[in-house]
């Protein structure tokens, strides 16, 4: 029999993992952890950016449809546009790239003077790295849903895609996922699919939601689907998936007031395609490996005005934390925490996300509000907050409540899912609830009858 060779194993000699330190290590090369990156490095900090593709940009590369960019350079652009602004940034710096690069975690240290030194261990085709830094920031985005995660029934044959799958198929890959598509799902991802597939000769049989309403915004509404002539039935879902090696109908039902089919309302709509828009969940594996706590709402990190986590020197931003609507939002919410990031990783967390005396809130949603981010509040300073209501609604007033107390009230005006709202609190109702002893403040939006 022939001898089998010695490994470097066996034989006692393991090549060291090479260590680079840095100040702050960013993973994530998306739009979130591009402005993060910049805004670190602007403050002063030696930065890496990890990413697990070959390129920058994450998932805008494959955005090639307008309006980004309209808050942030007061023009419209692709999103490869509006990608390859930030990539030029960073590559006119000393931000140093680790392109496809997996990060497979990440462990926190003893504290050293000031703060923890955290390090990231991630893996190239070429070896294993370790980079150091005393500050983190995840900004790893998030990815779709898919069809087990919402259990449709029916066969299991080919042509059932994500929408992000299809647009990337056709958008970088050139590649047709089919010939006539049924699409779940009125988020921003399938209303844009709608249009793109029919621009690419795909006939869209139509575009199916589940809510009374649609999810996405209403100018991709009017753009994708009223310009196209593409029908949207409302209260309406895919409840079976009929074919054997490829997808030759759907069975589509009309929903109740609880979102349950309503038996009789069936109908069969033939297609070789279905795509699925169905929700983002925020990718948080590694964050959770980390020890950072997630807000059970949002599917992203609980975090503080700094939008540090609950591990000292970790941070996070962008779709990671909470999905966004506009990357422009994306954008500067990730500017803010590279400059907090760099800050702590320069100042050994001087002033960042430290607790002021007994300043220590926690904030919930209540009323029609889906969630409430910032998670929690930690010093007496104005303070943006960001939420989303759960359904439309016309008239609806923000009030801030500390027990049975009213701090403050907003003006009444009308919410819609799917946009992300912002809220400005002031410093003097963080004060007021401070002074009253109470650990939580309540974010509420209540709906109010007009006369």
């Amino acid at each position: 029999m022939e001898e089998f060779k010695s490994s470097a194993i066996d034989c006692g000699v393991v090549e060291a993992v090479q260590t680079q330190a840095f100040d702050v290590v960013v993973i994530g090369g998306g739009p979130a952890g591009m402005a993060a990156a910049l805004a670190a490095h602007k403050a002063g900090a030696r930065v890496a950016i990890v990413e697990r593709e070959q390129h920058l940009g994450g998932i805008l590369r494959q955005c090639i449809h307008p309006g980004f960019g309209l808050s942030h350079f007061k023009q419209e652009l692709t999103g490869p546009e509006y990608a390859q602004r930030f990539i030029d940034q960073v590559r006119a710096t000393d931000i140093t790239l680790f392109l496809d690069c997996m990060v497979i975690g990440i462990d926190s240290g003893e504290p050293t003077e000031d703060a923890a030194v955290h390090t990231v261990t991630l893996m190239s085709p070429a070896s294993m790295l370790r980079l150091t830094g005393r500050a983190v920031i995840l900004a790893m985005g998030c990815r779709e849903r898919t069809r087990s995660e919402i259990k449709i029934p029916g066969s299991r044959p080919a042509g059932v895609f994500t929408a992000g799958l299809a647009q990337r198929y056709i958008n970088i890959e050139n590649l047709k996922p089919g010939s006539r598509a049924v699409i779940l799902g009125s988020g921003d991802i399938g209303l844009i699919m709608a249009r793109r597939c029919t621009l690419e000769g795909i006939s869209v049989e139509g575009v199916y939601e589940l809510m009374p309403y649609a999810n996405g915004l209403r100018r991709n509404v009017k753009n994708c689907l009223d310009d196209f002539g593409i029908p949207l039935h409302l209260s309406t879902t895919v409840t079976r998936v009929i074919g054997h090696d490829r997808v030759e109908a759907v069975e589509v039902s009309r929903v109740d007031e609880h979102l349950a089919p309503i038996a009789g309302t069936e109908r069969i709509v033939p297609c070789d395609t279905l795509l699925l828009s169905v929700g983002l969940i925020p990718e948080n594996e590694l964050s959770v490996a980390a020890g950072v706590e997630l807000d059970p709402r949002t599917r992203g990190a609980v975090v503080d005005q700094s939008l540090q986590t609950g591990v000292s020197g970790i941070f996070a931003c962008g779709n990671v934390l909470h999905v966004h609507d506009l990357a422009d939002n994306v954008t500067t919410e990730s500017e803010r925490a590279g400059a907090a990031a760099a800050a702590w990783a320069l100042d050994g967390g001087a002033g960042v996300g430290a607790t002021g005396p007994g300043c220590q809130l926690t904030v919930s949603p209540a009323g029609i509000a889906g969630y409430a981010l910032l998670g929690r509040i930690t010093a007496v300073a104005l303070t943006k907050l960001n939420f989303r209501v759960r359904r439309p609604v016309d008239a609806a007033r923000v009030r801030i409540l500390a027990g049975d107390e009213e701090l403050f009230a907003g003006k009444v005006r009308p919410f819609k899912p799917s946009v992300m709202e912002s809220f400005p609190l002031p410093a003097k109702v963080i004060q007021r609830a401070l002074d009253l002893g109470v650990s939580e403040i309540v974010l509420s939006v209540d709906p109010v009858e007009e006369a």
